[in-house]
């Protein structure tokens, strides 16, 4: 890593690189030979050896201080990534995340996440917004992003999920974001999109199932509540946990002031989430995360 300068590199020659391969000596050395060969400097590194699996993972925030194109980068690190058996990506830092957005009838997610992508907080680019239903169409063109109307029952739900899937693929989509939308995802659109849809939904699971769950949850006189941001499997609810959030609440609370602060909860965990994700700060672990923020 070269001494650090006044002026901060120019964000258009950054980059990311993720990797996760299995742990043995040589791979940090490895990977900073690597772009010092290649007149790069480490701005920022992360690591992390998980002795349960025999995994090591790792991110790197670099910058280019000669000019190198993101393919060149590429095509050099594939001989490093073959060398020690790695899942590895390579991006640019300024380049923002494709997501598409999904919801059905609650919309504080799908509005927090709006919002924060408009104000620059959240490094996303939204590319569209789907829904079951039709109630968020307004808010979605308000924000000048197309909104999607793809009803889903038992009949149509695989030609739902046809046209899903023909939009990710047009709109050039990295991640899916479940908004509280609420339609089981099949097992088959899992395996299409692994590691790429996230979900929110109330830490009450599996203890409060159904609907009405902070009124569930009132009734036995909860003191936390919270919500959990994960990945989408075939198994529901069971995906890998990015992250969580809980509050305290008191006997005084009103189901309806427990809705109020847990559809909070909601918002801020999944913006997380995203943002993680969208910045690269999140690799897969089997059934766990490993998350760099």
């Amino acid at each position: 890593m070269s001494p650090s300068t006044s002026e901060s590199p120019d964000r258009s020659a950054q980059y990311v690189l993720i990797l996760s391969c299995p742990d043995k000596p040589g791979i940090v050395h490895a990977v900073s030979s690597f772009l010092f060969m290649t007149g790069c400097n480490i701005e920022a590194s992360q690591q992390f050896g998980d002795r349960d699996t025999g995994l090591f993972f790792m991110r790197v925030h670099f910058s280019a201080v000669e000019p190198v194109t993101l393919e060149k980068l590429r095509a050099s690190f594939a001989a490093v990534g073959d060398t020690f058996q790695m899942d590895w990506q390579l991006h640019a830092a300024a380049e923002k995340m494709r997501v598409l957005l999904m919801v059905s009838k609650f919309g504080h997610c799908l509005n927090d996440l709006l919002f924060r992508a408009r104000s620059g907080a959240l490094p996303v680019e939204i590319a569209a917004v789907v829904s079951n239903h039709t109630d968020f169409a307004e808010l979605t063109a308000s924000y000048g992003i197309p909104f999607h109307h793809i009803p889903v029952t038992a009949e149509t739900k695989p030609d739902a999920e046809e046209r899903l899937l023909r939009l990710v693929e047009d709109e050039r989509v990295e991640l899916v974001v479940l908004a509280r939308y609420m339609q089981v995802i099949s097992d088959d659109l899992c395996k299409r999109l692994p590691g790429r849809i996230i979900n929110i939904h109330h830490s009450f699971l599996p203890s409060f199932k159904g609907a009405r769950p902070y009124h569930q949850a009132h009734a036995r006189g909860v003191k936390l509540i919270g919500a959990t941001a994960h990945y989408v499997t075939a198994e529901l609810d069971e995906g890998p946990i990015i992250e969580q959030e809980v509050e305290r609440v008191g006997h005084e609370l009103t189901p309806q002031q427990l809705v109020a602060v847990g559809r909070d909860v909601e918002c801020q965990v999944l913006a997380r989430a995203v943002k993680w994700h969208s910045e690269r700060r999140v690799l897969l672990n089997g059934r766990r995360t490993v998350v760099f923020a």
